[in-house]
C-alpha cells in the first residue's frame, strides 16, 4: 500500500469521528490502527488482521525502534521462575519495552515452559514468535517430552519414513507447547570425523542421504503446521573447530560447496523449507572480507542462498553470542552486518539493548536503510499473520498437554526408531548375540569423560535383565591406579569384556578417548578375552580401539538408546541398519552386519501394536477374581512378535496378604509340564533321530509286549489314545517312584488303543521314563541341559525347593494338604503322584514364571530358534502343534483351541492356537497366526483344590481382552 493511500484513509477516519462529536484524545497513529483501546467509552476501529492492509499498516506505523526489536529472538528458560527474580524482570523488560519479536526457549520442563509462554504472550504488544532447538525431538530442550535418536542414527535405519515421523511427532509436541518454529533439521554433511560440534547431529557423510532424510524430517514438521529450519548454511560438516568457541575456516570454493555442502539445502529449498539458519564459519575463497563469518557475508546469504538457490524464506542467524561472532563484533555491528548480508532474525544477541541502539544509530548514519529493516520486519509479521497469531490469545492449553505430549504412540515410534538405529559393524567369532550360557561371566567397563560416578549404571541395569552375572566398573576422571588394577584382574577372570563408551558430543570437549583411557583399554584387550566396544556417542571412537572383537553403535547416551542397544546385543531385536558415514581406515559408508530377532525382548504393548488402554480391562478381570477368592494372586503375560509386551502381577501369594505377588514370581504349572518338559524333550529326541513317533512302547518296557498293548506307540501317548485310564490314585498305597512307574506299566487298558481320545496322565509319566532311558538323564536334567539353561530360563525347575532355594520365597503355595500330610505345599509339586515320584514326572512337577514361559513360547513361534540357536526343527514344531488326531483335534502333546464351543483360549484366538492348561490354575496359549501368546499363572488350588471353580471363564476372558487390544 502506498503512503498516500494510508494518509487518505486516516483523514477519512478522523473526519468520521469529528462529525460524530466523539472527542479524539492524543494518541499515536500506530496505536489507533492496531485497534488498542483509547478509552473504555470510545468505539474501536480495527483493520482485518488477515489482510495485506493490516501488514502494510504495521510496517508504516510501527516505530523504527520497535521494528528493530521485533528482529530479535531472545533466550528464556522454560521452568518455574519467580516474578521478582532478576532473570524474569529482564525478560519482562525485553518483551514490554524492547518489543522483541520472539523467544527461543532453552532448557525446561513441559509445564514450566507452558506457563512461561502464557505469561510472556500476555505481556507482548505484538504476539511473540516462539522457537526452540528440537533436533532429536522436543526432549532436546524440554524434559518429559518424546526423545528421538540423533539424526545420524535415524539415517542408519535406512528408512526415510522414520525421519518424517520424527519430524511430525516433534512438531505435534512443539505445537502443544505453543512453539511455532523448530531449529531443525541439521543439513550439514558430516564428512569430517574430527568435527567437534556436528557429528551425530548430521544425518550422514553423504550429501544425497542428508538431503533425503533432512527433507523427510522437514516434511514431517511442516505437515503439522510448524516451521522447520534447515541449518547451518552453507554447511558446518567439514570443520574441526567448534564455532561456539572460535571461528572455523573452510578453504573451499563455490564449486566444492555446490557439489557437496549445498546439495541438502538445495533439496530442502525445492521441497518447500521456509527458514534457514546461517553458520558462523569463514569461507576465505568466497568472503567479501577476510575471514568474514557466513552469517555476516552477503556473498553467502544474498548471492548464493537468495540468488543462486532462489530461497525466499526467512534467514535466521545462529546464536550471536557464540565466539565466532561475539569475539569480533559489537552486538549492534554484528546485527547490522547480518541484516545487510541478508539475515532476517537475530538469534540470542549477547546484548539486545545495545544492539537495538546501535542498529538505530546505523540507520541514522545511513549504514543500513529502514527499508532493509522493514523487509525483515514484514517477513516476520507475515509469518505471525499466516499462523494466526494476531487472531488468538496464543495461550498454551495447559489442561490438555497430557493428552498430546509423550503419548504411548509417540513413545512407541521413537522406541522403534531407536531399535532400528542400532548398528553392528564387527562380530568376530560370532560373539553376538550374547549367550549367557556361553559367556557366563561378563564385566562392563563404562568409559566416561566426567566425574559423576554413575555413568553406565542404566546400561548395566538393563544388561542384568538379560544376563544374571554382570560385574560393573567405571573408568572416568576419578579412576585411581588401584581401581585400574582391580579392573584388569577382573578382566582376567571373566568370559567377556564389554567396553561401553560414553564419550559424547559436548561443546568444548574432546570427542575421543583420552590417551590414558586408550592405553588402559588396550591393556585390557591384550588379555585376549573376547571384547565388545559399544559407542553411546561419537561413532568415530571405534577407530580408537580397532582391536575389539565386536563393534556396536548406539549413537547416544540416553536411556532410550540404552534400552534399544541392550536387547540387540542378545538378539532381542532385528538389526538391519547400516553405517551412514565412513569411519576412515575402518568402515566404509553402508557397512553393517544384520541379525534376526530371535530372543525375547522386554517391551510394552504399543511397540507390538497393542493398545495398553484396552489391556486395563485385565486388571478388572483379575482383581474381581481375587475379590471373589478364585485365587489369591496371579501373573498375566502377553507375548507378541517376540516381545513380552505385558507382564503384570496381581494380589498376594496367599490369603494372609502379607506377600504381594511380583511379576517374576514362580508358579507350579502342573500339566503344562507335559509340553514344556516331556513333549519338547521328545521332539528333541525325534530331531536327533533317537526316537520316532511310531516306535512301540514295548521297545522300552517289556510289560507292553502283550497282545493288547504291543501296538501302542509314542504317537498314541502324545495323542492320549493309549487305552490307559485317565487317572489312578496309586499314592494311597504306593509311595515310591519305582512302585508308581511299575504300576502304570502293568495297568490294564480300559479301551482299545487308538480308538478314542481319553486324556491321561499315565502315558505322559511313561514318556518321561522313556526320555530317561534314551538319554541316561532324568527328565529334569535333560530338559534343563537342552532347553532351560541355554535359553536363560533361570526360574524353570523341577523341585525348586531343593535345586534353587533362593526361588522359594518367590513361589506361590498351591495347597494346604490334609490328606497326605504334606501341610503347606510351597516349592514342592502339588500333584501327589509327581510328589511321590521325587517331584519329577512327565505329567507334572515343573515350576516356571511368565518370563520363562514367554521365552519358551518365543522359541516355538520362531520355528525353534532362540538367541540364534536352533533348538527344534521347524517341521517338528509344525507337526506337533497342528491337529493330528481324528478323535480330539489335539496336536502331539499339545492341546489346541477347540474348533467349536467354549475354549479357554478365548473366542478371538485364531484356529491355529496351541498350548496347555495346568490344574493349579495356569494356562499357556500360543497363537501362531497372530504371533502371540497369552500366559496366566495362578494358585487357584490354594488353600484347597475346591477353590477356583470359575478359572476356565477367567482364562478365556483374559485371552479375549489380550486379543481385543490388537490395533488394526
Amino acid at each position: 500500500m502506498k503512503v498516500n493511500t494510508i494518509k487518505a484513509a486516516l483523514v477519512f477516519i478522523i473526519g468520521i469521528l469529528t462529525l460524530s462529536n466523539i472527542p479524539v484524545q492524543a494518541q499515536s497513529i500506530s496505536e489507533f490502527l492496531f485497534g488498542q483501546r483509547v478509552n473504555k467509552n470510545y468505539a474501536e476501529l480495527k483493520l482485518d488482521k488477515k489482510s495485506e492492509k493490516y501488514l502494510d499498516s504495521l510496517v508504516i506505523n510501527t516505530p523504527l525502534e520497535e521494528k528493530i526489536g521485533q528482529l530479535f529472538f531472545v533466550p528464556a528458560e522454560g521452568q518455574f521462575t519467580n516474578r521478582d527474580s532478576r532473570s524474569f524482570k529482564q525478560l519482562e523488560k525485553l518483551v514490554e519495552e524492547s518489543h522483541i519479536g520472539g523467544i527461543i526457549f532453552m532448557r525446561g520442563d513441559i509445564y514450566g515452559q507452558a506457563v512461561m509462554t502464557n505469561k510472556l504472550q500476555r505481556m507482548a504488544k505484538f504476539p511473540l514468535w516462539i522457537s526452540q532447538d528440537m533436533e532429536f525431538g522436543a526432549a532436546m530442550r524440554v524434559s518429559g517430552t518424546t526423545r528421538f535418536t540423533p539424526a545420524m542414527g535415524v539415517a542408519a535405519t535406512g528408512d526415510k519414513r522414520n525421519a518424517f515421523m520424527m519430524g511430525k511427532i516433534t512438531a505435534i509436541e512443539a505445537k502443544a507447547l505453543g512453539v511455532h518454529q523448530i531449529y531443525a533439521p541439521v543439513l550439514d554433511v558430516n564428512n569430517n570425523p574430527d568435527n567437534p560440534v556436528i557429528n551425530v547431529r548430521s544425518f550422514s557423510g553423504d550429501p544425497e542421504m542428508v538431503a533425503v532424510f533432512g527433507t523427510a524430517f522437514m516434511q514431517g514438521v511442516q505437515s503439522e503446521g510448524i516451521v522447520a529450519t534447515a541449518k547451518h548454511f552453507p554447511g558446518h560438516g567439514d570443520t574441526d573447530v567448534d564455532s561456539h568457541s572460535a571461528l572455523p575456516v573452510v578453504n573451499y570454493d563455490y564449486n566444492r560447496l555446490d557439489s557437496l555442502e549445498l546439495i541438502p539445502f538445495r533439496a530442502a529449498i525445492n521441497g518447500g523449507i521456509s527458514s534457514i539458519m546461517t553458520a558462523h564459519i569463514a569461507f576465505p575463497k568466497l568472503n567479501t572480507e577476510n575471514f568474514l563469518p557466513a552469517t555476516l557475508d552477503p556473498m553467502i546469504l544474498n548471492h548464493i542462498l537468495t540468488d543462486s538457490l532462489n530461497f525466499k524464506g526467512m534467514v535466521i542467524t545462529d546464536g550471536l553470542e557464540m565466539s565466532g561472532i561475539a569475539s569480533k563484533y559489537s552486538p549492534g555491528r554484528a546485527v547490522v552486518k547480518a541484516l545487510n548480508a541478508g539475515a532476517d532474525i537475530m538469534l540470542i544477541s549477547p546484548d539486545v539493548y545495545t544492539a537495538i541502539n546501535e542498529v538505530e544509530d546505523a540507520v541514522k548514519k545511513g549504514e543500513i536503510t529502514e527499508e532493509r529493516i522493514n523487509r525483515s520486519f514484514l517477513k516476520l509479521m507475515t509469518w505471525k499473520q499466516k499462523y494466526g497469531l494476531f487472531e488468538k490469545d496464543n495461550q498454551v492449553d495447559i489442561e490438555n498437554l497430557d493428552t498430546k505430549i509423550n503419548t504411548a504412540f509417540h513413545r512407541a515410534v521413537s522406541d522403534r526408531i531407536a531399535r532400528e538405529s542400532v548398528t553392528i559393524l564387527k562380530n568376530e567369532d560370532n560373539i553376538l548375540p550374547l549367550l549367557p550360557a556361553k559367556h557366563s561371566r561378563i564385566m562392563v567397563i563404562s568409559v566416561a569423560d566426567d566425574r559423576s560416578g554413575s555413568t553406565g549404571s542404566s546400561f548395566v541395569s538393563r544388561l542384568r535383565d538379560y544376563h544374571p552375572n554382570v560385574a560393573s566398573y567405571i573408568y572416568d576422571n576419578r579412576t585411581s591406579e588401584e581401581e585400574k588394577r582391580e579392573m584388569l584382574q577382573k578382566a582376567k577372570e571373566v568370559d567377556l569384556v564389554l567396553i561401553s563408551s560414553f564419550i559424547n558430543l559436548r561443546f568444548g570437549h574432546s570427542i575421543h578417548l583420552s590417551s590414558d583411557q586408550l592405553s588402559f583399554l588396550q591393556r585390557v584387550t591384550r588379555l585376549k578375552k573376547p571384547s565388545l566396544l559399544i559407542s553411546f556417542g561419537n561413532p568415530y571412537v571405534l577407530s580408537d580401539l580397532k582391536e575389539a572383537d565386536a563393534h556396536v553403535l548406539g549413537w547416544y547416551h540416553s536411556n532410550q538408546q540404552i534400552r534399544a542397544v541392550v536387547p540387540a546385543l542378545f538378539g532381542a531385536s532385528k538389526i538391519t541398519s547400516n553405517l551412514p558415514i565412513e569411519i576412515p581406515g575402518l568402515y566404509k559408508h553402508g557397512a553393517g552386519i544384520h541379525m534376526n530377532h530371535t530372543t525375547l525382548r522386554f517391551g510394552n504393548p504399543e511397540e507390538v501394536g497393542l493398545d495398553h488402554n484396552k489391556l486395563f480391562k485385565i486388571d478388572d478381570i483379575i482383581n474381581q477374581a481375587i475379590s471373589d477368592s478364585v485365587f489369591p494372586g496371579a501373573v498375566v503375560g502377553i507375548v507378541k512378535d517376540g516381545v513380552l509386551a505385558y507382564n503384570q502381577a496381581y494380589g498376594y501369594q496367599d490369603y494372609a496378604k502379607t506377600e504381594a505377588v511380583r511379576d517374576t514370581d514362580v508358579y507350579d504349572v502342573a500339566s503344562i509340564t507335559k509340553i514344556m518338559g516331556t513333549t519338547v524333550s521328545v521332539m528333541k529326541l525325534i530331531d536327533e533321530d533317537k526316537l520316532h513317533l511310531d516306535d512301540r512302547i514295548s521297545k522300552f518296557f517289556p510289560e507292553f509286549d502283550t497282545e493288547e498293548k504291543k501296538d501302542i506307540t509314542i504317537r498314541d501317548i502324545l495323542l492320549h489314545q493309549t487305552g490307559l485310564p485317565p487317572f489312578r490314585v496309586y499314592v494311597d498305597s504306593l509311595k515310591k517312584r519305582s512302585e508308581i512307574v511299575n504300576a502304570i506299566k502293568n495297568e490294564p487298558l480300559t479301551y482299545e488303543p487308538g480308538s478314542k481320545y481319553v486324556y491321561s496322565d499315565l502315558g505322559m509319566i511313561l514318556l518321561a521314563e522313556i526320555v530317561h532311558e534314551i538319554t541316561g538323564k532324568s527328565l529334569d536334567v535333560y530338559a534343563r541341559n537342552e532347553f532351560y539353561f541355554p535359553m536363560n530360563m533361570y526360574s524353570t525347575f523341577f523341585n525348586p525347593a531343593i535345586n534353587s532355594s533362593w526361588l522359594v520365597n518367590r513361589i506361590a503355595p498351591t495347597e494346604i494338604d490334609t490328606v497326605f500330610g504334606r501341610g503347606l505345599v510351597k516349592g514342592r509339586v502339588h500333584d501327589e503322584r509327581a510328589y511321590f515320584m521325587d517331584g519329577i514326572a512327565g505329567h507334572a512337577g515343573l515350576f516356571s514364571s511368565v518370563i520363562d514361559m514367554a521365552k519358551f513360547s518365543t522359541m516355538l513361534l520362531n520355528n525353534g530358534v532362540y538367541s540364534g540357536q536352533q533348538y527344534l526343527k521347524p517341521q517338528t514344531i509344525k507337526q506337533f502343534t497342528t491337529e493330528q488326531s481324528e478323535h480330539s483335534g489335539r496336536g502331539l502333546g499339545f492341546d489346541r483351541k477347540s474348533e467349536e464351543g467354549f475354549s479357554t483360549a478365548g473366542s478371538l484366538a485364531s484356529d491355529d492356537t496351541f498350548g496347555h492348561l495346568g490344574f493349579t490354575g495356569t494356562s499357556l496359549w500360543i497363537d501362531r497366526e497372530k504371533n502371540m501368546a497369552v500366559i496366566l499363572l495362578t494358585n487357584r488350588t490354594f488353600p484347597h483344590r475346591s477353590y477356583g471353580k470359575t478359572i476356565s471363564q477367567i482364562r478365556a476372558r483374559v485371552a479375549d481382552t489380550a486379543y481385543s487390544a490388537i490395533m488394526n
